[in-house]
């Protein structure tokens, strides 16, 4: 049987922070489970943003006995519809509409406000007794039965598996050495917190316009999380207007279905690109989350994306555990890349066509994607694909997404 050393995670975010907790409840208390992060350090979160766990996901969380605890503050998403304008058009006729239950009383997503999530995973890390250490991984040297890990307060840790869950500027990969492949778009999110004076009802709405989608997201209360997506120079000078200017360009786009609307915090511009890592392995060394993957928001399965490689790789560690394997070994993680690897090419390319088919002022593609979307409003089956699909549970389900224990 091989003797396992502890598992250390460079990165203390969604993705860091459920694997622990995965790991812990599938290998017990006895295997040291390390998440360094200088962000620990900053409590409670002040992250404004808020995102959508797909039903999937939330499974997840409620395994790891998270979920309960930000329920209360998780807005369902009971319905959604789909628009294809231009800015200027004075209608937005609704082409497609998903209802938005994968199951009898599940809603095939919640919107969740970052912070909430990120407290609570810390809270829970706490109580399950995680190491967590507010500094960054410098340095580590792989062998064949371990790694070497050096902490940024020059504590050196044996391990038998490091983990990069350190953000899509990943300072671990690269250190592996291992490339990407991907291209930036011409696009940025603008990304802030509304407040409008009738309630959304639960609704989710996406925008098809020319720059780009305009994604309205419901939080509890009257207020919406938006994504609006416009040309990076565009974004940049939107985001610096004073406070009346841009509340013009913000009513323009979300119009006043739910009445006078208005920004509740400093909306924000954040850079999109999509790219892969030319593997999601290296030597005693597994990439999960955005250190593996980046991709476009159009179809709001980045976080999800990597909540998907923590549930297959915790899975793929404690099923090699339990037989008694050196789970950091090169066949171990090559299961864990194999399950995960297809899965986010596919993504990736789906999200990548879906903005070259919407964000363009084409006539032609205009006209044809919209009979395509009438043509899927249509045929209850096909939504109820997409809607599985967009759930995450489509394809070979870890365990903990389908809401089981390891």
């Amino acid at each position: 049987m091989a003797a396992q050393r502890g598992i250390v995670i460079g990165g203390g975010a969604f993705a860091g922070l459920a694997l622990a907790l995965a790991l812990r409840q599938g290998l017990g208390a006895g295997l040291p489970i390390i998440v360094a992060d200088p962000a620990l350090a900053t409590r409670p979160s002040g992250d404004p943003r808020a995102t959508a766990i797909v039903a999937a996901c939330r499974r997840l969380f409620e395994a790891i006995g998270v979920w309960d605890s930000v329920a209360a503050q998780a807005q369902p998403i009971l319905d959604m519809v789909v628009t294809d304008s231009k800015l200027e058009d004075a209608t937005r006729p609704v082409f497609l509409t998903f209802a938005g239950e994968v199951e009898p009383g599940e809603p095939f997503a919640h919107m969740v406000e970052n912070r909430r999530l990120i407290d609570e995973l810390v809270k829970r890390a706490e109580v399950e007794g995680i190491d967590l250490r507010a500094t960054a991984v410098t340095t580590f040297a792989a062998r064949p039965d371990g790694v070497s890990v050096t902490l940024g307060d020059g504590s050196i840790i044996e391990a038998s598996l490091l983990v990069a869950a350190d953000g899509a500027r990943s300072k671990l990969r690269e250190r592996a050495g291992i490339a990407t492949h991907g291209w930036d778009y011409d696009q940025s999110g603008i990304v802030v917190t509304v407040g409008h004076e009738r309630d959304h009802q639960g609704r989710a709405e996406e925008h098809f316009l020319p720059a780009g989608p305009f994604a309205i997201l419901p939080l509890t209360g009257r207020r919406s999380s938006l994504v609006w997506t416009e040309k990076r120079s565009e974004a940049a000078r939107i985001v610096k207007l004073p406070d009346d200017e841009f509340h013009g360009e913000l009513e323009q786009r979300f119009g006043l279905h739910l009445g006078e609307v208005k920004a509740l915090d400093k909306p924000r511009a954040f850079p999109l690109g999509y790219f892969v890592a030319r593997s999601f392995i290296g030597e005693r060394l597994a990439l999960v989350g955005d250190a593996a993957h980046v991709i476009h928001p159009i179809a709001g399965q980045g976080l999800n994306m990597g909540l998907k490689d923590v549930a297959a790789l915790a899975e793929t560690i404690v099923d090699a555990a339990r037989l008694g394997i050196d789970f950091g070994q090169a066949d171990v993680m090559e299961r864990y890349q194999r399950w995960r690897r297809f899965d986010t090419m596919a993504m990736g390319v789906a999200t990548n066509s879906l903005n070259l088919l919407f964000s363009n002022k084409s006539t032609l593609l205009r006209s044809v994607r919209d009979i395509g979307l009438g043509l899927v409003d249509r045929l209850p089956p096909l939504k109820n694909v997409f809607i599985r699909q967009a759930a995450g549970l489509s394809g070979e389900i870890p365990r903990l997404l389908k809401g089981e224990a390891l």
